[in-house]
């Protein structure tokens, strides 16, 4: 190929790059509303936030405000929960876990310490009925130092049963963090290991991480993940694309139906609900905003408590993350129902 040749063709290459930039950043929707809500309340949302709304194969609007950009990192708290709830989907499509397995089948000290009845589905969804008292926000974000999270497991082993498992639903960091143990006893591998391998890297979120800052602290499943708007977004396409991720199969269909399935059902007592999710159903790692007549989920998402909130509207079949680090309060959520219906105004659905 001659050096004329070549030079035209980078040309084109240019030119062609420039026009899907142009198609990916044009949007038929008139997203004004949101502008000025977000601009209205960017003292409430902490000065800083990106917000991103991705719809059929695109991104359909930005906005960043103050310091933030899509690709600022930050700690995302409990939306980490969403995260690990899909990696441990991963090991039930392979086969290697049930949902409603035991996990005293991998954790013996549990039938040491008289819980050998709970089961994953359990753990995922709040309800393995062991104690806690973390009844605040300020509770939540308090963690006591361990060296492992095989040594914080094995602490939840020793607590008491406040209830049967699969009887009562009490919002924290026990079942997921259990869930994300019992993994590593099944791969010998490391959890933060086993996120990269089978969630980060298959999704091209190379900033994104659950390795603690304090090396002598255990990795916290539940709430200890960095990430960026974009980097999350990316997780959050493959949820609405149910499992794929540009071609390639993370989840089976099925394991992200089951996810998002309400598990806390009238025979479910709500112990502790947070304020800012009062409403709200549960499912496997993840809230159940709204559902349907026939109680299908239509609105899911996995808030956290820095303020970030991730949702998926899959009646109108797009994607936004609010993306902040702000304590997340009851005003907060006002604000991103606002949010909601402001976007909600423009793109349309057909869910009953």
């Amino acid at each position: 190929m001659s050096y004329k040749l070549k030079t035209n063709c980078r040309k084109c290459t240019m030119v062609a790059g420039f026009v899907l930039l142009c198609l990916a950043g044009k949007s038929q929707y008139n997203f004004t509303e949101v502008d000025k809500l977000l601009t209205e309340n960017q003292k409430a949302l902490g000065n800083n936030s990106v917000t991103l709304i991705y719809k059929d194969g695109k991104i359909v609007y930005q906005k960043a405000i103050g310091e933030y950009n899509s690709k600022t990192i930050a700690p995302i708290a409990s939306c980490s929960k969403w995260l690990t709830a899909a990696l441990v989907m991963t090991f039930v499509d392979e086969g290697k876990i049930s949902l409603d397995e035991r996990i005293s089948i991998y954790l013996p000290i549990f039938e040491t310490y008289g819980k050998s009845y709970i089961t994953i589905r359990q753990c995922l969804s709040h309800q393995t009925g062991i104690a806690d008292n973390q009844r605040t926000i300020s509770k939540l974000l308090e963690r006591r130092k361990f060296e492992s999270l095989e040594d914080e497991v094995n602490s939840f082993a020793k607590k008491e049963i406040a209830a049967n498992p699969g009887t009562s639903f009490f919002y924290g960091n026990i079942g997921l963090n259990i869930a994300a143990r019992v993994l590593e006893v099944i791969s010998k591998k490391k959890f933060e290991a086993l996120m990269k391998q089978r969630i980060f890297t298959p999704l091209n979120m190379k900033y994104s991480s659950f390795t603690p800052e304090d090396y002598n602290n255990a990795v916290n499943p539940s709430g200890g993940a960095i990430s960026t708007a974009g980097e999350y977004l990316n997780f959050m396409t493959m949820i609405l694309e149910k499992g794929t991720f540009m071609g390639k199969r993370i989840l089976s269909e099925q394991a992200v139906a089951q996810m998002q399935t309400i598990q806390t059902t009238q025979k479910v007592s709500k112990k502790y609900v947070p304020k800012v999710t009062e409403g709200f159903e549960y499912g496997l790692g993840e809230w159940i905003e709204q559902s349907d007549s026939k109680g299908i989920s239509t609105v899911v998402s996995s808030p956290g408590l820095f303020g970030t909130w991730p949702y998926i509207d899959k009646c109108r079949n797009y994607a936004c993350i609010i993306f902040v680090k702000s304590i997340v309060n009851e005003d907060k959520r006002t604000i991103y129902q606002e949010i909601k219906k402001a976007i909600d105004k423009q793109i349309t659905g057909n869910c009953d």
